[in-house]
Formats: C-alpha cells, sequence, structure tokens
C-alpha cells in the first residue's frame, strides 16, 4: 500500500510539471571554470579527475511549451551540452528563441563563440544584452565576427524594463554590482504565467546593492543567487576581499530571521570548486539544507 501511495504521488507530481506551460531547468551550477577546475590537485578535484566526473558551468533554461521555444540564461564553456539537454526537456519540437547574458566574465559569455562558423554556423540567433555588453561584443574579436557574419543578432536590453518573450514567459533585467571590466552586471527576474524567478549568480557583497536581498526575495517564488563561496576560508593563500562574493555563511546569516516558506525560496548557485556545497553528502550541504535553504542541482526542474 505504501509502495501504491509513493507511485500515485510520483505520477501525479509528475504530470503536474510536465503538463505546465512553462519550466526551468537547471543546467549547470559551477562557477565559471567549472568542476574539477582546471590544473587543481586538491581533493576537491581529485575524485573528479579519477571517475570523470564533472560539474557544468552555472546556467538556466527556461522552456515554453505552448509556442514550443526554450530560452538559454549564459553562455558557457559547457554551452554544448546545456543546450543539447534544453532541446531535449523541451521536446524536439522546440526552437532555441534567445541567449541571455549577465556579464562579460569568462563562464558567462565565452560559449557564444561555438555559434560561429568553426561550429553551428548559427543564423542570426537572439542574444539579449545591456548597452555596455552589446558595445563589448560589437567592437572585439571574435565576438563582432558573430555579429558581421550574422551568426547572431543582439537585442538590446534595458534595465528594470520588462520584456515580453512569448504570450507566457517575459523578463526583467537589473544591475547588480560586481567587477564591471568588460560590461555591467545583471541579474533577472524570469516571469511565468503563475511564478517568478530571480536569478543572480555573480554579485558583490549584498551590503553594496541598493536593493535590499530580503526584499526582492519576497517579490519572487524562487530565488537562486551567488554561492561562490561557503566561507572565507577556501582560498588561504588569496585575498578574499578581492574576490567579494557573498559567503554562504553570510547570506544565510542575513537571512536567519526569514519565515521558513521565504527560506526555502532561496537556491544556491554558482560554487567555486573549492566549495563543499558541491557534494550532496557534505557537513555544509546538511548545515544549509537544515537551515531551512536549498541547493541548486543539475537537472532540478521548477513549474512556472
Amino acid at each position: 500500500m505504501k509502495y501504491l501511495t509513493r507511485l500515485i504521488l510520483w505520477f501525479f507530481g509528475t504530470s503536474f510539471l510536465f503538463g505546465q506551460e512553462v519550466t526551468l531547468v537547471v543546467l549547470g551550477t559551477a562557477q565559471d571554470a567549472g568542476s574539477p577546475q582546471i590544473a587543481c590537485e586538491k581533493e576537491c578535484c581529485k575524485r573528479l579527475w579519477e571517475t570523470g566526473q564533472k560539474e557544468r558551468v552555472v546556467s538556466l533554461g527556461l522552456i515554453d511549451s505552448n509556442s514550443e521555444e526554450h530560452f538559454l540564461f549564459e553562455a558557457t564553456p559547457d554551452i554544448t551540452q546545456q543546450l543539447q539537454h534544453l532541446k531535449s526537456a523541451g521536446g524536439n519540437s522546440s526552437n532555441l528563441g534567445g541567449i541571455f547574458l549577465t556579464h562579460a566574465h569568462m563562464g558567462h559569455y565565452s560559449g557564444l563563440m561555438y555559434l560561429g562558423k568553426e561550429a553551428l554556423g548559427g543564423q542570426n540567433i537572439r542574444v539579449y544584452a545591456l548597452p555596455k555588453m552589446t558595445h563589448f561584443l560589437q567592437n572585439n574579436g571574435p565576438w563582432n565576427q558573430l555579429v558581421f557574419e550574422k551568426n547572431i543578432t543582439i537585442q538590446p536590453l534595458k534595465a528594470a524594463t520588462r520584456l515580453p518573450l512569448t504570450s507566457k514567459i517575459a523578463i526583467k533585467p537589473f544591475i547588480v554590482p560586481h567587477r564591471d571590466e568588460y560590461s555591467e552586471t545583471v541579474g533577472y527576474q524570469l516571469i511565468g504565467p503563475h511564478k517568478k524567478v530571480l536569478f543572480i549568480p555573480d554579485i558583490d557583497k549584498w551590503e553594496k546593492w541598493e536593493t535590499p536581498l530580503e526584499q526582492i526575495i519576497s517579490e519572487v517564488d524562487y530565488a537562486f543567487i551567488d554561492a561562490t563561496f561557503y566561507d572565507g576560508s577556501e582560498l588561504p593563500n588569496r585575498d578574499m576581499r578581492q574576490i567579494p562574493h557573498p559567503f554562504v555563511v553570510e547570506s544565510m546569516k542575513r537571512l536567519e530571521q526569514l519565515p521558513l516558506i521565504e527560506k526555502k525560496k532561496v537556491y544556491f548557485i554558482h560554487f567555486n570548486h573549492t566549495n563543499p556545497l558541491l557534494k550532496e553528502n557534505s557537513k555544509a550541504t546538511k548545515e544549509v539544507i537544515g537551515k531551512g535553504f536549498n541547493i541548486a542541482r543539475t537537472n532540478l526542474k521548477l513549474a512556472l
């Protein structure tokens, strides 16, 4: 009887998810260089080298089954596998509606190179970007070749302005503080017919942002936020002030007074290869879950 009950719950839960018109899919959770990271000989990577396992760089996918379109957030070095994953999740008839970029750091835009003549040879693939990112792509090689050859067509975004993508999906970009050597850095609200998602894979300390984190979490149903480092001990040979991401322990401390229903919205994402949250059975993972928060895992699907 217990087995039958579980089977019924699984069936209706799965049917509910895939009966939805809009679905979010997590396509990767690692920091720009992935995991294992290049030349890393630490314990965090040693087992992964031996087994051939890896974690893809952070990316989300959004699927509208009604319009048969899917949208990619971030063009990572793992874009080949991530686009295939996204198309498969959307069904073989689903088409790429566009790619959204957050900023010009390696792991978030360099996958665009696979859209060029050496690989896909894309035709007018829509790439959405804010003004500084647009200028960077149009005026620097090899990215401007993609524009000249019309492999990509850059679609301008305006901060804090809602943009409808289909009859069921809209997005809203907003500026966040981060190292902006080549472009601005943005986060996104992904807006489905029933639920909203916050996506901020990269940001400096929360205190540098004029928008209170608690406020923006209250405005959405799911919040995927920067969790590059669990705490300040991960890179003992680096000055962590030069890499001012919010530590996971700091984010949890800041949000500890929120009611459980608000904490449950939070999904930590964008893990450096040293971050113990990459391991599902680590002490840090158990601590985060025990405090009421969530950890993003590749292939997680959420109905919007």
